[in-house]
C-alpha cells in the first residue's frame, strides 16, 4: 500500500522513521510492503527526497496509488478539509490530531462509512498507550462506568517536579519548558484544554455519542502551589491532574481538574511525562494502562499501528467512533467529592462551623498545620456535592470572617 504524510513536523517525521526502521517486521504483519509515496510540507529542507517532498494538496487526493494518507499537521484548519477530501476519495485516514478529532470526529467518522473506508485515531489520545483500540475492541462487551487518568505529559511534569522539590508552579514550568517538555505558550497544557480534549474522546468513545470538550468543566493547575504539596505529603497524598468521565445509569459526568490521590490509586505512582489512564467495567472490574503519553517515537508507533490496521482492514469498514448526536453531560455542581481545604487562621475558634458545614461526624475534624504555622491549617471535607461544598465555603466565610484560601478535590480513603 502506498501512503501519504500531511506535515513532516515531530510526530509526522517520527512515523516514516518507524515506517523505515520496522519495514520488513509492518511488511510480514500485512503481507504486502507500506511504502512512503509523498510527504506534504511547505518546508524544502526536512530531510525528505525531492521526488517525495510536495506542496500541492491535490496531488494526494488525486493520485489513486495513494490508499491511505496520515494527517500529522496540528489544529483544525486545513487538516478538516484535507481528511475530508481524502476519505470522500475512498482512502484511509490515521490522524494523531486530537483537535480534530474532538471537533470534526463525528463527521469524518460518517464520511469514512460512506465512502468505505477507514478513520483511525489512537494516537490522538494518550500517545503511544493504546486505550483507543481497548475500549473499542477489548472491552466491547463491557459497561465501562469510569475512565480517569493522566492524559498530558507536560503537566504531570510540572507537577512531579514540584512534588519532588518543593518547587512553586512558575519555577517548574520554566524547568519544563528549558526541557522541551513545555511549550513557549503552555495555556493548552496547563490550563487543562489538553486534557479536555482527550477526555471527550474517551467520552465519546465509551458512550457512542457525540461529546464536545466545551461542555466538560476544565480546571488546570495554575493554582497547585508548594504548600499543597506539602500537606499531600502529610497526608500520604500527591496531586495530579486528571481527566474523567462516568456513567451512572443513564447520566454521564466528565470533569478534568487537580486531585489530590492516596497511595492506594494506581495513579499515585504514574510520574513525569508519563500517562496512565484507568478504566472500570460493570464485570471486568478495574484495569490500568501506563506509558509514554507523549513524545516523537511513541506517538508514532501509535500511528504506524492504525497504519497496520489499515492495512488490513483495507476491504472492511470498522466503525471506530462514535454517532453525531449529541450527549448531555450533568453539571460539574452534580459531582461528588471529599475536599481538601486550606482556611486562615488556627482551628480552635471555627470548629463549630467547620463541623457543621463540612462533616457529619463530629470527630473525624482532624486539623493538620504545617511546622507550627498559625497562619493557615488544612482539613478535609466528608464527601459532599460540588454545589452543596461551594455554597457552604461562602457561608463560612460569612459566618467567620476567616478565608479559605485554596480547596483540591480528592479521593477520601475509607476509614
Amino acid at each position: 500500500m502506498k501512503i501519504a504524510i500531511l506535515g513532516y513536523g515531530t510526530i509526522g517525521s517520527g512515523v516514516a522513521e518507524v515506517l523505515r526502521i520496522n519495514q520488513a517486521q509492518i511488511e510480514k504483519k500485512v503481507g504486502e510492503p507500506v511504502e512512503l509515496k509523498y510527504v506534504l510540507d511547505l518546508r524544502t529542507d526536512i530531510g525528505v527526497d525531492n521526488d517525495k517532498l510536495i506542496s500541492d494538496f491535490s496531488v494526494i487526493k488525486n493520485d489513486p496509488e495513494i490508499k491511505l494518507v496520515v494527517e500529522t499537521m496540528g489544529g483544525i484548519h486545513p487538516a478538516y478539509e484535507f481528511v475530508k477530501a481524502c476519505l470522500e476519495k475512498g482512502k484511509h485516514c490515521v490522524t494523531s490530531n486530537k483537535a480534530l478529532v474532538d471537533a470534526v470526529g463525528s463527521k469524518l467518522i460518517s464520511i469514512a462509512r460512506e465512502h468505505h473506508c477507514n478513520f483511525y485515531f489512537e494516537a490522538s489520545v494518550g500517545g503511544g498507550i493504546p486505550v483507543i483500540r481497548t475500549i473499542y475492541h477489548n472491552y466491547a462487551g463491557e459497561n465501562l462506568t469510569e475512565i480517569t487518568g493522566i492524559m498530558n505529559g507536560t503537566t504531570n511534569f510540572i507537577l512531579t517536579k514540584m512534588r519532588e522539590k518543593g518547587a512553586d508552579f512558575e519555577e517548574t514550568l520554566v524547568e519544563a519548558q528549558h526541557l522541551g517538555y513545555a511549550e513557549r505558550d503552555p495555556s493548552s497544557d496547563i490550563d487543562g484544554f489538553d486534557t479536555s480534549r482527550k477526555t471527550a474522546i474517551l467520552l465519546s468513545m465509551a458512550s457512542g455519542n457525540r461529546c464536545r470538550h466545551e461542555d466538560i468543566y476544565t480546571e488546570g493547575i495554575r493554582a497547585v502551589s508548594k504548600l499543597d504539596f506539602l500537606y499531600a505529603r502529610e497526608l500520604g497524598m500527591t496531586i495530579k491532574l486528571l481527566g474523567s468521565v462516568q456513567q451512572v445509569e443513564d447520566k454521564y459526568f466528565a470533569y478534568v481538574v487537580p486531585m489530590m490521590i492516596p497511595k492506594s490509586d494506581p495513579l499515585f505512582s504514574v510520574d513525569g511525562v508519563y500517562n496512565g489512564i484507568r478504566i472500570v467495567g460493570n464485570c471486568l472490574g478495574t484495569t490500568m494502562l501506563y506509558g509514554m503519553g507523549a513524545g516523537k517515537m511513541p506517538t508514532a508507533s501509535a500511528v504506524v499501528s492504525d497504519i497496520i490496521a489499515a492495512v488490513r482492514h483495507q476491504h472492511d469498514f470498522q466503525g471506530i467512533g462514535w454517532t453525531e448526536k449529541m450527549i448531555q453531560i450533568e453539571p460539574m455542581s452534580s459531582n461528588a467529592f471529599a475536599y481538601f481545604v486550606r482556611v486562615e487562621g488556627t482551628p480552635d475558634a471555627v470548629k463549630k462551623e467547620l463541623r457543621e458545614l463540612f462533616l457529619e461526624d463530629s470527630s473525624k475534624l482532624v486539623p493538620i498545620a504545617l511546622g507550627g504555622r498559625t497562619d493557615e491549617f488544612a482539613f478535609i471535607t466528608d464527601v459532599m456535592f460540588e454545589g452543596d461544598f461551594l455554597q457552604n465555603v461562602a457561608e463560612f466565610e460569612e459566618k467567620t470572617g476567616r478565608r479559605i484560601f485554596h480547596f483540591i478535590r480528592t479521593e477520601k480513603e475509607e476509614d
